[in-house]
């Protein structure tokens, strides 16, 4: 950046744009959510500028296929819930979540409620790792049940996967049903 005959407020412009730009790439290539502390270390940018900036850039995505995404003070670029749709049929994996997560939240969803130690018992040590992760995304709920923990989809769970809810899907299929 040349600084030569720039007013101070010109370099803090600058600075500022450059900062949107980092963050926007971050976001971009990481293909899951991060945290504030991440995004800060990443891209050098003031935390408090950088609240600001994500802010700026959810709403620069406003109207556009990409839109920035926050869930319990975790930030994600994601694709606009217009298109999962059409953008599923064309993805072949996640990025976000490895094989061995997929399968540990796929018993979850399937078998809930389950005892946290069920799962552990049934993926191994790694599953303690999984289920924080879920929780701090805000997949699961938990409530204690004696020495372990009572695991279950959230509400956003549904919305994060786009899925709808058992008893709802059961409603649409008695309606197309009765049709």
């Amino acid at each position: 950046m040349d600084i030569s005959g720039k007013s101070a407020d010109e370099i803090d412009d600058e600075m500022e744009e450059e900062g949107a730009r980092k963050i926007e790439a971050a976001l971009f290539i990481a293909g899951k959510f991060m945290t504030m502390q991440e995004l800060v270390a990443l891209t050098d940018v003031n935390p408090i500028l950088l609240k600001k900036k994500l802010a700026d850039l959810r709403d620069d995505y406003k109207n556009s296929g990409i839109e920035i995404v926050e869930n319990n003070g975790l930030w994600k670029m994601d694709v606009a819930q217009n298109y999962t749709n059409m953008v599923n049929k064309l993805a072949t994996g996640s990025s976000e979540f490895s094989k061995a997560e997929q399968e540990s939240l796929a018993i979850i969803a399937y078998k809930q409620p389950i005892k946290q130690s069920v799962i552990v018992k049934i993926r191994g040590n790694k599953a303690y790792e999984h289920i924080k992760k879920f929780l701090e995304l805000g997949l699961i709920v938990r409530k204690r049940m004696g020495h372990t923990w009572e695991l279950n989809l959230s509400e956003s769970f549904h919305d994060y996967f786009h899925v709808i809810k058992g008893e709802e899907a059961e409603a649409l299929i008695t309606e197309k049903t009765e049709e």
